[in-house]
């Protein structure tokens, strides 16, 4: 696989031209173009020959999108190939404020939680920092946003992999996506969701990008945190504590608890008692989550009625809390889903073209 030209910043490509022997002014014309969402190829304001060079080197297109699928809420979730044939997802998600995309961080994850979807055939690699960024400038471009009116006004690294496990190509994003001159979403409008990697929380802390962080609890209870999400052998809900404390500490920003709903697990009225007296008094919220369920995992979500109970005690006790609605549920919203979908059908094609021989 060739390099990825949407991993440079300006001044980095700016490097590159001066390098080539190119005028300084070009960079900024590739800069801008690949925000647009151009491909390589279709930097018009460029030399034949310039662009030519480029290809040779980086990759033309290292992020498009194979296949869309769209829920009767409105959701969008796409299906997107990168250069070397791996496949990753992505989900445009409409609220009032504006359109949130949720993006992939790595293909697939080896956190292995429990619940979800993105780690059941384990890690494949990483993303680069352009690829992440690549996934949010096909979408502007697709639904017809500028650099001046973007159609992605928000970000979450929700989608498959653990941003942090990903730590220098996700804050290479980071910086990319909310640079001047690009796409420039501001940082807080970026959420960046963890599984609990503790020292890489506190390197974000010192990053200057104040992003919202979003931690995955699942469990006031340590032992039951365990089975559901197997990074708890390593860092105990007080780590994580001490280390949103640390964030808001340095970057003033309110952190927030996920908190997926089991039938079972983590969802009666003694869970809901203790979250509410392990978070009081913390400058947190906490974003309820009603299972998206998966069927390689067995697991099932609690119903309505019971999310709104669990709800009511922790508003009840003072918690800042609430319960996401459920979107894109007709279309595999969860992480991991539609990925793991076209897997099975490629291993099914597989097998039967075996079979046929």
């Amino acid at each position: 696989m060739k390099e990825i030209l949407q991993d440079h910043s300006l001044s980095e490509l700016q490097i590159l031209m001066e390098e080539w022997g190119e005028r300084k002014f070009r960079a900024a014309q590739i800069f801008r173009g690949l925000m647009q969402g151009k491909r390589v190829s279709e930097l018009s304001e460029l030399s034949k020959t310039l662009r030519a060079k480029l290809c040779e080197r980086f990759e033309d297109e290292p992020v498009k999108i194979r296949e869309t699928f769209v829920s009767s809420d409105g959701t969008e979730k796409y299906l997107f190939e990168l250069a070397d044939g791996n496949i990753v997802e992505g989900v445009l998600m409409r609220y009032k404020y504006g359109c949130t995309q949720c993006v992939s961080t790595q293909v697939g994850c080896r956190m292995n939680c429990a619940f979800c979807a993105s780690g059941l055939n384990g890690l494949v690699r990483d993303l680069t920092g352009g690829e992440i960024l690549s996934q949010v400038l096909a979408v502007n471009a697709r639904r017809g946003g500028t650099l001046e009116k973007r159609a992605v006004t928000n970000v979450v690294l929700m989608g498959s992999g653990e941003p942090l496990d990903n730590y220098a190509n996700t804050v290479k994003f980071l910086r990319n996506v909310t640079a001047e001159g690009g796409i420039c979403i501001s940082a807080r409008n970026i959420s960046l969701s963890t599984c609990g990697l503790v020292p890489k929380m506190y390197e974000l802390a010192e990053e200057n990008l104040p992003v919202n962080l979003t931690v995955s609890l699942h469990s006031p209870l340590d032992e039951e945190r365990k089975k559901i999400m197997p990074v708890a052998n390593a860092y105990k809900i007080e780590d994580i504590l001490k280390a949103c404390a640390y964030y808001f500490e340095k970057t003033g920003r309110r952190y927030i608890f996920e908190y997926s709903l089991i039938d079972g697990e983590n969802a009666d009225k003694r869970h809901a008692e203790l979250l509410a007296e392990l978070l009081k008094g913390r400058p947190c919220h906490v974003n309820l989550i009603r299972l998206n369920e998966v069927k390689e995992k067995r697991l099932s979500s609690v119903s309505e009625k019971e999310a709104y109970r669990f709800l009511g005690i922790l508003e009840k006790s003072g918690l800042s809390a609430t319960l996401r609605r459920q979107i894109g549920a007709d279309i595999g919203g969860a992480c991991g889903q539609l990925r793991a979908k076209r897997l099975r059908e490629v291993q099914d094609d597989q097998s039967d073209t075996k079979e046929l021989q």
